[in-house]
């Protein structure tokens, strides 16, 4: 039998419009899902219950596209000899200068959690600590007692600063204090997570040196009650922390603890 040419025609036409559409079929893949959804920038190790941390298997990976719920990590893993010197980032800038420096000398890198407000006000800070091999995170945007904050104001508080870090360095950073309080509360815990901050970075050794107690107070206080992962809480406003810092790093090295960052600690 003779096809018609229209109708010939129109048969060939259907036929490639339906090759096309069965190719582009085969080539569209489901999205790969193995990767964890994460809201905040970098992917960190997830702690395990001792503060260490514990890599993503492919079941973690796998549930819900939402942030993972944040934790409070007060200190890293017992079986390395390594600890994380961790700064309050404020201050006269001057000072804070010098500690960097100070710490540069002794080849040591630092942990700064910094406060918006001093940030936007030395914003040239950002760059300096990190440039010097430091890393920066957040510390709150005014540095208010956050136990006395309702939800609102502790998010507030929590983006704040994670809006002036990302205006000044592309990065919310990964880790986030709360100002006013070692410990968090599950409202601070869920402010932060809705920031898009997985861990509240807390500590386990306090050295007391906001108090001004004198450089070898800083260091006694600082090298006796370290351990192996221990997180050590210092502030950079202060000139007898800059002088005890020599002494410290040196007396943490005599006892076998190397300072290094939190995300190296932990790593």
């Amino acid at each position: 039998m003779t096809i018609p040419r229209r109708r010939l025609l129109w048969r060939t036409v259907s036929c490639t419009a339906a090759g096309i559409l069965l190719g582009a079929c085969a080539v569209a893949r489901p999205k790969d899902r193995s990767s964890p959804a994460t809201s905040h920038p970098g992917h960190p190790p997830r702690p395990d219950r001792h503060g260490g941390s514990v890599r993503h298997s492919p079941t973690t990976a796998t549930r819900a596209r939402t942030p993972a719920r944040t934790v409070e990590i007060g200190h890293g893993p017992r079986s390395a000899p390594r600890v994380a010197l961790t700064f309050h980032g404020a201050g006269d800038p001057s000072t804070a200068e010098a500690l960097l420096r100070a710490a540069e000398h002794v080849n040591v890198p630092l942990t700064v959690l910094a406060v918006g407000t001093w940030l936007s006000q030395n914003p040239t800070m950002a760059d300096r600590i990190r440039h010097g091999g430091h890393e920066l995170g957040n510390h709150t945007l005014h540095h208010l007692p956050m136990r006395t904050l309702d939800r609102s104001q502790a998010y507030d508080e929590i983006s704040g600063c994670a809006t002036v870090l990302r205006r000044l360095t592309g990065s919310a950073g990964m880790w986030f204090r709360a100002s006013g309080t070692q410990h968090t509360t599950p409202l601070i815990r869920t402010a932060a997570t809705r920031a898009g901050y997985r861990f509240c970075l807390s500590y386990d050794v306090d050295t007391l040196d906001y108090l001004d107690p004198g450089p070898a107070a800083v260091v006694r206080n600082g090298v006796d009650s370290a351990k192996p992962g221990s997180i050590l809480s210092l502030h950079m406003g202060h000139p007898g922390t800059v002088r005890a810092l020599p002494g410290l790093v040196a007396g943490l090295r005599a006892r076998g603890l190397q300072p290094v960052t939190v995300t190296d600690l932990l790593r």
